[in-house]
């Protein structure tokens, strides 16, 4: 489609092509149709991974082509660096440091010409000074990636005050509109009281098979080669990713509360930690260390009526994450499998909380999630397309 039929044009820039990175290009490729018939163009100007950044020649007039899109996407599935893409033409690479400038630039280009998104789907503390930058110029951020949200809460207010510019949807929940729900229960001026949800599909599934008398480390196992969890997974049963998600969400009430505020309760003592033990160990016989003291858990908790689920509470002096018994028959109860709930309370919410569910995980759902998010910038957009 020609560009000159879209009612806006939104000029992108990805930062992180790991597996939700590359499930966004493509995600973009094949919607061409959908968002043409919406008078909507997506044209990608530069992709970065962690040592480099790829661009178009001229990011005022064009992308990259969606044959090249696709080349990189089968390029760093394959472990090739960006620069093998460079015989394509009409694009040229730049490594760190120089990279992020380059982003910059782009940025200060665009920002109050054409407008541009900066879209994080990388895991990395690193792009924050970049995402700071970005927004000064007037440019928009889509976020995948938590840590830009959950360092230094001043880090956190400066993006989010440009309201406007920002969507993180897909920090929370990957796909599910628990951000949109909270912000406009928030908007509609009816105060957020309590938030409560179990945000790890990794520990989701865990705690829904414990309820059928399996052992704890038989269960994280089977997680483990279903590629439900990290390569370590104790990166799961830290639970700081759901703490990460938690600070977010708290911080959206509010809150000016930091990682070092949340209770968190990790599944595994110190002792089994990654400084002790190397991932082979722990698989191997560290894991059966905790089987008992988890199994006298659920049968505790089943006993009372009640099953096992982890956790984040957030309420109005402060959250925590950890393990927390639950009647079977409520929300969080009934969740099976890999599936994300969330159970937002309010005034008109109290007795009867607005409860949201479904897939919170998966590099697909996420980067739909993140595409959704970018379309609706598009507003902003279609006076400078």
């Amino acid at each position: 489609m020609p560009q000159a039929q879209a009612r806006s044009v939104l000029p992108v820039v990805l930062l992180g092509c790991g597996g939700v990175g590359r499930h966004l290009l493509r995600h973009i490729v094949s919607c061409r149709p959908l968002h043409a018939n919406q008078g909507v163009a997506i044209r990608v100007v530069g992709v970065g991974d962690s040592s480099s950044l790829l661009v178009a020649d001229d990011v005022r007039a064009n992308g990259l082509d969606d044959a090249l899109l696709n080349d990189l996407c089968s390029a760093k599935s394959a472990g090739s660096p960006l620069s093998s893409l460079l015989a394509r033409g009409h694009c040229q690479v730049f490594n760190k440091p120089e990279a992020m400038g380059k982003v910059i630039d782009a940025a200060t280009m665009l920002g109050r010409t054409t407008g541009l998104v900066i879209v994080d789907c990388s895991a990395t503390y690193d792009t924050v000074g970049v995402l700071k930058d970005a927004v000064d110029h007037g440019c928009c951020v889509v976020l995948a990636n938590k840590k830009p949200l959950t360092c230094a809460y001043e880090d956190f207010k400066k993006l989010t005050s440009h309201f406007r510019q920002i969507r993180f949807e897909s920090t929370v929940g990957a796909g599910l509109p628990v951000i949109a729900s909270v912000t406009r229960i928030i908007a509609s001026g009816d105060p957020v009281s309590r938030i409560v949800g179990s945000l790890s599909g990794t520990l989701g599934y865990v705690m829904s098979e414990l309820e059928d008398g399996k052992k704890f480390s038989e269960v994280v196992k089977t997680a483990k080669a279903l590629g439900y969890t990290e390569p370590d997974p104790r990166d799961d049963l830290s639970g700081m990713d759901v703490a990460r998600k938690a600070l977010i969400l708290a911080r959206l009430l509010g809150q000016q509360i930091s990682m070092e505020n949340i209770i968190v309760e990790s599944l595994y003592p110190s002792e089994l930690g990654p400084e002790v033990m190397s991932t082979t160990n722990f698989l191997e016989s560290g894991l059966t260390k905790l089987d008992e003291t988890i199994e006298e858990r659920v049968k505790a908790a089943s006993l009372r009526g009640n099953v096992l689920r982890y956790v984040c509470v957030i309420g109005n002096t402060g959250c925590q994450v950890g393990l927390q018994e639950v009647p079977k028959d409520s929300a969080l109860g009934r969740l099976r499998g890999s599936d994300n709930v969330v159970e937002i309370y309010s005034r008109c919410y109290e007795s009867s909380p607005l409860v949201i569910q479904g897939a919170g995980a998966g590099n697909d759902t996420t980067a739909a999630g993140v595409l959704a998010d970018i379309i609706d910038l598009q507003d902003l957009f279609q006076t400078r397309a």
